[in-house]
């Protein structure tokens, strides 16, 4: 993550400010989120932009709020989100993140934490590292913000909530990868999908000119032991 000035930062805390007073003050609902999310919490510090996450039947309301309070609106053509200038700095109104939409359950996870002097609502760190963890792609494949993300507030997160929910993209995968062999975090338990087979040579077979015969027994771990397979050896093969 690049380094963030005193200025570049009081910006963005300014704007937030500016941006969650307009929502709150005009009763929509929303959650702080993205790099001030972390920042919030004792994470680095961003330069980026300013992240809140409202629900889709409540994005119409936090534009008219925004643009009343005298921000400059954008309709992006992505359709999941909606942005507002305040000067130069950008503000971002998700309210489909990658990985699913914004619902109550996104709320009922979010925390009251006193920011800059503001009582707000901010989502929880495991969803804000999984929305930038499934926003990963072959074109944008930086896992520098996450990775200081994550060495920063490694203790306040639950590793096996967000694994659960980007294990099963690339970069998902990856990433844990990283955060295991960097020593990040403790390599994290993963039962196994099925019983694994544990393999245990009983005897060979009479020699048979140039052909001999393994017998081997798969016992399986977990319930009734698997019936003896023979397994044809690699090098007698095309003579099988």
């Amino acid at each position: 993550m690049p380094s963030t000035s005193g200025n570049e930062l009081l910006e963005l805390v300014e704007t937030m400010k500016r941006s969650a007073a307009a929502m709150r003050d005009a009763q929509v609902a929303f959650l702080l989120s993205g790099g001030l999310a972390c920042w919030a919490r004792g994470g680095p510090p961003t330069d980026h932009d300013v992240d809140f996450l409202v629900r889709e039947r409540d994005i119409e309301r936090a534009e008219q709020a925004l643009g009343a309070a005298g921000l400059r609106l954008e309709r992006p053509p992505e359709g999941w989100l909606v942005k507002a200038w305040d000067g130069d700095v950008l503000v971002d109104v998700i309210f489909h993140p990658a990985g699913g939409p914004v619902t109550d359950e996104h709320f009922e996870r979010a925390t009251m934490l006193e920011v800059a002097a503001l009582q707000l609502p901010v989502a929880a760190l495991e969803d804000v590292l999984t929305a930038k963890l499934l926003a990963l792609n072959e074109q944008e494949p930086d896992f520098g913000p996450v990775l200081e993300i994550a060495r920063s507030l490694r203790e306040q997160i639950d590793w096996e909530a967000v694994r659960a929910q980007v294990e099963h993209t690339p970069f998902g995968a990856a990433f844990f990868t990283l955060v295991e062999r960097l020593g990040i975090i403790d390599v994290l338990s993963t039962p196994p999908a099925r019983p694994v087979g544990e393999i245990r040579v009983l005897e060979a077979a009479p020699a048979v000119g140039a052909r001999r015969q393994a017998a081997i027994l798969v016992s399986e771990r977990a319930g009734p032991p698997a019936p003896a397979t023979l397994i044809r050896p690699a090098r007698m093969w095309r003579n099988w």
